[in-house]
């Protein structure tokens, strides 16, 4: 159900109320700038927000797999012009990977084409890096990565009937799904490339000093699914959190809060996708950080030299081999990063300063450091 916020000729917000207290699995999207002739406006998709509140599916039962249905290219340009443009702008991101001899190159050259491919890399604060990386997938490569995402995501646990179509919902629109085996058995049977961060949201969501820290899992979780469809697993790092602002409050602060640590802990209820391992990466709290913005720098990423997986199952499923293979990949994770926070050292256009003029003098792309 879409709703106006500036409808002159019915109260469509409290109509809205009123049916979703009364219809069954009912969502509203509330759109406070828009009129009467909703559908009639700019920037408003149907089909976008059909796919955003997971609307449209192909059986009875939603198939987050089997459903999805890839962005346009106005959904695209719109998403990251308009969405996340602002952010985009600022970062700059430099993309590198590597290639089977081991160079380093610009682009994503050194990532197969074809899947199955598994991306393991580094949750940077909220996620920041997501938005870029999804975005030069689909510039570079024509691929559409799907993100395997927090299940909070698509519950719709805090709806409304004020809730706006927000990053939540423009994430499914972009092929986020939510982390479970049964869709990573999906997705590697549909030959896709897959993007999952181990550490998940205790990574996004870090607490002061652990700045690329990766807060894994200590046994392997996708290391034999991997093998098993003869994925390639594409490590990577990305850097740059503390180049655009400074954490000021994590979960320890907040929690001391009164207010907000029964707020955190409502939001929480109930909450636990992992409750089957332990270690520090268990402990998932969603909250929102307290965040002290900076001049902008720059992201970089680096996609590491591919690992083969195919003809290896029968040698990984002995545990101690997948275990060796999962701590070599988080191994090169954490190589990655290295690198790159050695060589942003190096860029002459790391301030978003420098970018600007550099914009204004020459235009196109913005160069970073020598290779």
């Amino acid at each position: 159900m879409l709703a106006s916020g500036k409808d002159n000729m019915l109260p469509s917000g409290d109509e809205a109320k009123r049916l979703k207290s009364t219809l069954q699995n009912c969502t509203v999207r509330y759109f406070k700038d828009n009129g009467h002739t909703l559908l009639l406006e700019d920037g408003i998709s149907l089909l976008t927000i059909i796919k955003g509140t997971s609307k449209y599916r192909r059986s009875r039962k939603l198939d987050h797999v089997s459903d999805f249905l890839p962005p346009s290219m106005t959904e695209f340009k719109y998403a990251f012009d308009q969405v996340v443009g602002l952010l985009q702008f600022a970062t700059s991101s430099v993309m590198l990977s590597t290639l089977e001899e081991g160079k380093i190159v610009k682009g994503l050259a050194g990532v197969p084409n074809e899947g199955p491919v598994l991306l393991v890399g580094y949750h940077m604060l909220m996620g920041l890096e997501l938005y870029s990386l999804i975005k030069e997938f689909l510039r570079e490569k024509n691929i559409m990565v799907r993100g395997i995402a927090h299940p909070t995501l698509f519950s719709g646990k805090r709806e409304n009937s004020s809730t706006e179509f927000s990053m939540s919902d423009w994430i499914k629109v972009m092929g986020g799904v939510p982390v479970s085996a049964k869709n990573l058995y999906k997705l590697f049977s549909t030959k896709s490339h897959v993007l999952l961060y181990p550490g998940g949201a205790r990574e996004a969501l870090h607490y002061k000093g652990e700045e690329y820290k990766c807060i894994w899992p200590d046994q392997q979780e996708f290391v034999r699914m991997a093998a098993r469809f003869g994925a390639t697993i594409v490590p990577f790092g990305a850097v740059g959190e503390d180049d655009i602002a400074d954490l000021v409050l994590d979960y320890n602060d907040l929690i001391k809060i009164p207010v907000v640590n029964d707020f955190i802990k409502e939001n929480n209820h109930g909450i636990n996708i992992r409750d089957d391992i332990s270690g520090e990466v268990a402990n998932q709290q969603l909250f929102v950080p307290g965040l002290l913005p900076k001049v902008p720098g720059r992201f970089y990423y680096l996609f590491g030299k591919p690992i083969r997986t195919k003809g290896k199952q029968d040698f990984l499923k002995d545990k101690e081999n997948a275990n060796q293979l999962y701590l070599h990949v988080k191994s090169e994770v954490e190589s990655c990063i290295a690198y790159l926070l050695k060589k942003r050292e190096e860029d002459p256009y790391r301030n978003i300063v420098d970018r600007t003029v550099y914009r204004a003098t020459y235009g196109g792309e913005v160069p970073t450091f020598k290779l």
